[in-house]
């Protein structure tokens, strides 16, 4: 088809077709091509309205909480099953996912997703859907892990840790907001689980809500928060490495730290900096690669989140689920083992290193800990303490954290995360 003729078709799409097209090319590149999620927005929602932008990339992640139940489901229905990469299997997928998740009407879910099989077997795809909608069919609560996903975590974890990430993975997680002055809250609904967090109530559009303006807050799970807190307050210089998207920069801006932020990515960092500018922190932002770069002397107090699977960010993110396999966790944590050890050069003598990743595979968290402190006798673990912590969170008994999706369950949940403090000995 030509270039022209293409851009006929699409512009004769009826209303509500490319929103699902935008859906069908977010889960292809997470499914078929191994890309982020958020990744490929910019890609497959190219020209649709902010609206239909976030129902494309509603669809495309709940389609991604539920897959293994949804493709149940469409087994059950077929005489023959449909390869996993089959244009009408992905077309069922959003149309039940609308059906039974996001509730859409049955005959709007399956019309705005036919015309994407066009020129293939739409008779199945509307049969199929037909079939399962008129029986009853319900995706079961919890959803299912994928079994790789499960078989992993079972393995490392236990069958408690399954069930909670099942339940976890049921919702999109609550909306946790990191304060610049703990004692001036926004007047907004919602509960704090430590000093200076504030967990909404509902959800709503970012930059409307009160103090986001002035710059009195910023997003930022709460997991993710722990880090800089173990930091504390202070007035010497710190390293933030791996720093965007920022909310670790400002967290220790924001505690009287004359920050470093250092990060690969510049457009990553372009956000830093503009949460910098809304809050009227400061910090030195350094794009480079780390190890390229050092800094001109060693600092107080050092911060290493470091680049991982991010397996345990699977709440909001769902696509980890899918695209991590055991050659990027092996790749990520080759790449963590090189940067620790290049962090703790730059730790003055008695000065603090935090570690930490987004991550609930052992090899990126507790591996990495006992290969440092194996080579790095110079170097003890500062145990993290209860009162340091949301009530209810308690450390590994060597004083190290780690952070499993059950915790906090019945206030929201909290992000899968490992974090140790380590002090540099004098």
């Amino acid at each position: 088809m030509k270039q022209g003729q293409a851009k006929r078709v699409q512009n004769a799409d009826a209303p509500g077709v490319p929103t699902r097209r935008a859906a069908l090319k977010l889960l292809d590149a997470v499914l078929r091509r191994g890309l982020a999620l958020e990744q490929a927005m910019d890609n497959a929602a190219q020209g649709l309205a902010p609206n239909d932008r976030g129902l494309a990339h509603a669809i495309a992640a709940e389609t991604l909480r539920r897959l293994p139940d949804l493709d149940a489901l469409i087994d059950s229905a077929t005489k023959q099953r449909l390869p996993d990469d089959a244009k009408a299997r992905f077309a069922l997928r959003i149309a039940l996912v609308q059906a039974l998740v996001l509730g859409t009407p049955g005959h709007a879910a399956i019309a705005t997703v036919l015309p994407l099989v066009d020129g293939g077997p739409r008779k199945l795809v509307h049969g199929v859907f037909g079939t399962l909608v008129r029986s009853g069919a319900l995706l079961p609560e919890p959803p299912t892990l994928p079994d790789a996903v499960a078989l992993r975590w079972h393995a490392a974890w236990g069958d408690q840790m399954i069930e909670d990430a099942e339940r976890a993975i049921a919702v999109p997680p609550p909306l946790d907001l990191t304060l610049r002055d703990p004692a001036a809250a926004p007047d907004l609904a919602g509960r704090s689980l430590m000093p200076g967090h504030l967990r909404l109530d509902e959800k709503g559009a970012v930059p409307g809500l009160e103090g986001y303006a002035e710059g009195g807050w910023w997003v930022q799970d709460l997991a993710a928060s722990i880090p800089a807190r173990l930091i504390g307050k202070g007035n010497g210089r710190a390293l933030d490495l791996c720093a965007a998207p920022g909310g670790k920069t400002l967290q220790l801006a924001a505690n009287g730290w004359r920050v470093t932020a250092v990060d690969v990515s510049e457009s990553r960092l372009a956000r830093l900096r503009d949460n910098l500018d809304r809050t009227g922190l400061s910090a030195e932002v350094v794009a480079a690669d780390l190890l390229e770069w050092a800094p001109a002397e060693p600092a107080d107090a050092v911060l290493l989140d470091a680049p991982c699977s991010a397996t345990g960010i699977f709440r909001r993110h769902p696509d980890v689920l899918h695209r991590v396999r055991p050659s990027l966790i092996s790749e990520m944590a080759e790449l963590q083992t090189k940067l620790f050890a290049r962090a703790a050069d730059w730790v003055k003598p008695g000065g603090v290193l935090v570690f930490s990743t987004c991550s609930l595979e052992p090899k990126e968290g507790e591996a990495q800990l006992a290969h440092f402190l194996a080579g790095h006798p110079d170097f003890a673990i500062e145990p993290v303490l209860p009162e340091e912590l949301p009530q209810g969170v308690t450390p590994r008994a060597d004083g190290s954290l780690r952070l499993l999706p059950g915790a906090l369950a019945d206030a929201g949940g909290m992000d899968g995360f490992f974090i140790a403090r380590l002090r540099r000995l004098g």
